[in-house]
């Protein structure tokens, strides 16, 4: 860490210094602590460790997951509510054959009673006119 130090604190009193050069400057020219301290800039750069870089991934991919598992549970309560219409449909078309099947069960014994009732009726005009009635 001295090292470093040291070599920050070089830089730093480079660029505060100033260099003239007998050169003509066609362009933009640095000079050679300016070259020097480039350098240890580019050594100095912070590199993130490996520990870091599996940090942020692990950290991506929970945000990740965490969506997929908001959006799941989403589904589900849908899921949910679809079955639970689908109970009340489903009740409800029960009763409803319930109460057919009931008026069915009634239709056929008040027809058994009709047929019971034309087969003892002894006089035919009786069975003309039950027949004309419901149109038999």
């Amino acid at each position: 860490m001295l090292v470093i130090e040291r070599r920050f604190k070089r830089c730093l009193s480079a660029w505060k210094q100033t260099y003239r050069m007998k050169r003509l400057v066609v362009g933009t020219i640095t000079t050679p602590k300016y070259n020097e301290w480039w350098s240890i800039k580019e050594h100095l750069r912070v590199i993130p460790f490996e520990l870091q870089i599996i940090r942020q991934d692990f950290e991506r991919r929970n945000a990740d997951l965490e969506n997929k598992i908001e959006q799941m549970e989403e589904e589900k309560m849908n899921l949910r509510l679809d079955i639970d219409i689908q109970k009340l449909e489903t009740k409800k078309l029960r009763k409803e054959k319930n109460k057919a099947e009931e008026e069915l069960g009634s239709l056929k014994t008040d027809y058994k009673k009709l047929r019971l009732s034309i087969r003892t009726a002894g006089n035919t005009d009786a069975k003309r006119g039950f027949r004309k009635e419901f149109d038999i």
